[in-house]
Formats: C-alpha cells, sequence, structure tokens
C-alpha cells in the first residue's frame, strides 16, 4: 500500500513510502480510497499539526517514520472488506482519510446515514473529523457531484461557522467586512454566504495582483483591492477582518491603515503558512483565532445535530452551487502525480480558480 508523507520539519518535503497490508479485527472495515481533493487548506493541517493534533489522526509507515507524517485530506473511499455487523462490502464513505490507497475503521455510533471512527487513537480528536457519511443512503446522492463536495463543502462548511460567528455578534458593529486572501476557496465561500445575506456588512476582497481580476470576477465582493493598494479601503468606516492568509505585512498595515475602526479580526486560515505570527501593527486584543471544529461542536449543543446539519448544508450547497461557474477541477492520476504537484501547492502556485482531486 502506497501513501503520501510530509516532512514535520520541512513542509515542503514529501516522500512516497510503501505500508503493510491491513488486517482486520472485530468490528473493523478496509476502506479503498477512490479520490480525495488536496489544497492550500491540507498544508495548514500540516502547519498546524502539532499544536491542533492533525499529526494524531494517522501514522505513517517506515522505520524512519518519526519526522514524517500523513496530511489529513478530505474525499470518497469505498468499504472492500468487513468484519463489521453494521457495515457491508460496496458502501461509500465520504470523510476524513488518509493520502493512502487504503485504510482501515472501527465504525461506532453507526445510522443509516452516518457512523464514527471508533479506534481509541483518535478519542481525543474533533468529532467532526471522526464523522463519516454513508453517502449511498443520502436522497438524491450524485457521484458526479464528488469532485465540487470534496474541494469545497468542508472549506464552505468553514465559511458558514464564520459567517455565523460574525452574524451572532451583530458583526462587532461592523459596516464591512474584509476578507484577506480573497481568491481562496474558504473566503469565496464566506464572501458568497455574505453576498447572499442582506443584513451583512459591504464585502470587500484583499487579494495579489495576480489574482485581482478573478476575484473581480467571481461577482461575490462588493469591491477587491490588491494587497499593494490597501490603503484605498474607507478607513472611516467600522470593519471587521476576517484574516484567511497568516501574512502578517499585510495584517499590520491593514490594522494601521484601519486604526480604531479595525473593531474585530479573525484569524483563520494560513494561505501564507512560512509568514511570522506577529508583527508590530497588529491589534492582538482585538483578534481571535477561528477553529472551525469547536465552533461546530458548540452548535450542535446550541441547535442539536439535525439543525446544525439543516442549516449549514442550506449555506453550502447554496454557496457551492455559486461556485460552479468559476471552479475548474484538475484530476491528478494517483499519489505519484500529487508528490510532483505538491511543490507548487505549498508555494501556492495552484490558480485561485482550480481544484486538485487526486484519482487512486
Amino acid at each position: 500500500m502506497q501513501e503520501l508523507q510530509t516532512n514535520k520539519n520541512d513542509f515542503n518535503q514529501c516522500r512516497l513510502n510503501q505500508a503493510d497490508d491491513i488486517n482486520l479485527e472485530n468490528g473493523e472495515i478496509k476502506l479503498k480510497v477512490d479520490r480525495f481533493a488536496f489544497t492550500a487548506n491540507n498544508i495548514t493541517y500540516a502547519v498546524m499539526g502539532e499544536k491542533l493534533k492533525y499529526w494524531d489522526f494517522y501514522q505513517p509507515a517506515g522505520d524512519d517514520a518519526s519526522n514524517w507524517g500523513l496530511i489529513p485530506v478530505w474525499g470518497f473511499a469505498d468499504v472492500i472488506e468487513s468484519k463489521s455487523d453494521d457495515i457491508t462490502v460496496g458502501e461509500r464513505l465520504f470523510g476524513y482519510f488518509p493520502p493512502a490507497e487504503s485504510l482501515k475503521l472501527k465504525p461506532v455510533s453507526v445510522t443509516s446515514g452516518t457512523l464514527l471512527e471508533g479506534a481509541a487513537s483518535r478519542a481525543h480528536l474533533p468529532v467532526g473529523y471522526n464523522l463519516y457519511r454513508r453517502v449511498n443512503n443520502e436522497p438524491g446522492y450524485n457521484r458526479s457531484q464528488d469532485d465540487e463536495r470534496m474541494l469545497l463543502f468542508v472549506l464552505h462548511l468553514t465559511a458558514f461557522c464564520i459567517h455565523d460567528m460574525l452574524e451572532s455578534a451583530q458583526w462587532h458593529g461592523a459596516e464591512q467586512v474584509v476578507i484577506i486572501s480573497a481568491s481562496s476557496k474558504t473566503s469565496s465561500g464566506l464572501a458568497a454566504g455574505l453576498s447572499l445575506d442582506e443584513k451583512a456588512p459591504t464585502v470587500i476582497g484583499l487579494t495579489s495582483n495576480r489574482n485581482l481580476d478573478f476575484v473581480n470576477a467571481t461577482g461575490i465582493y462588493d469591491a477587491a483591492f490588491t494587497y499593494d493598494d490597501l490603503t484605498q479601503i474607507d478607513a472611516s468606516k467600522p470593519t471587521v477582518v476576517v484574516d484567511m492568509s497568516a501574512n502578517t505585512d499585510v495584517l499590520s498595515r491593514l490594522h494601521t491603515h484601519l486604526g480604531d475602526n479595525m473593531r474585530f479580526c479573525s484569524n483563520v486560515g494560513l494561505t501564507h503558512w512560512e509568514e511570522p505570527q506577529h508583527a508590530a501593527g497588529i491589534n492582538q486584543a482585538r483578534s481571535q483565532m477561528f477553529f472551525a471544529p469547536g465552533h461546530i461542536q458548540q452548535r450542535i449543543q446550541d441547535w442539536g445535530n439535525d439543525e446544525f446539519e439543516r442549516r449549514s448544508t442550506a449555506y453550502v450547497m447554496r454557496t457551492i452551487g455559486m461556485s460552479r461557474k468559476w471552479l475548474k477541477i484538475t484530476e491528478l492520476d494517483g499519489l505519484t502525480a500529487l508528490a510532483e504537484r505538491y511543490p507548487d501547492i505549498c508555494a501556492g502556485r495552484i490558480p485561485a480558480d482550480e481544484g486538485l482531486v487526486v484519482q487512486l
């Protein structure tokens, strides 16, 4: 079995490795990973691997594996062997997988629509990452939409959570929301949702020179500026900043430009993951890290699982639909092809309108 490993000490390095075949115990199932998405968000998993335990999900094979890890990916897999009374061969699951050809799960809390991974090694991890959807039981499941779901569902679910967080805080009194790294897929999910919300503030995108035309073409931002031109943003208006980039130079200049009208900054992504995370000029007292799994767990407690699923799914279906006009999917043939594109992903050289899907 082949797997793609990432160097924990240098995320620019990856390698292909052979792992032993999987043997099942009672209650376990074996999955063949069919296809998965790989985006800049996966590099964020690596950057936050120690702090947020992303390296804990899957253990790499090999005698020298201590410095290597398996970056989790979102995708689809098929059950090819089962020693579970609840799950049969032929089932198809959507969820969190390693970048590998196969894996095993121990299904617990099985319902008609979902199951949880019950392995003790993952009990300390967020439940949202341990939940798998039994897609063959979903009304209207259409396999032709798998790629969009892998690429956008989780990112737009994060966007839903950010939207909900800001709305619940009454936008912190802001008249405009500035989204840094406006071309990212999470940003587009948030901007699309805000554009549909009549009560939301004006939405402004900040992006690189090369992505400005793309951001404007999406039609979901009220205005867009390059990082070099961020002083064109009206600093007289109370503003919320949603930072998807962790580009401290941009963040420092924007906070400084807005001054006291920078009412709140949500630090979400790490598009510029190599940047230092602290810089002069950033208003740390009004900044807060955002962790989507924690927000999801809180909302499930507040609303109940069914209501959370109803609200979040409705949001994501609308925003994914708005993305279809620009999203271009590129299919990579296997882990070797992913390894070849991996340096481009780390360096941010993947075009904003391109989505990479790996077929195994």
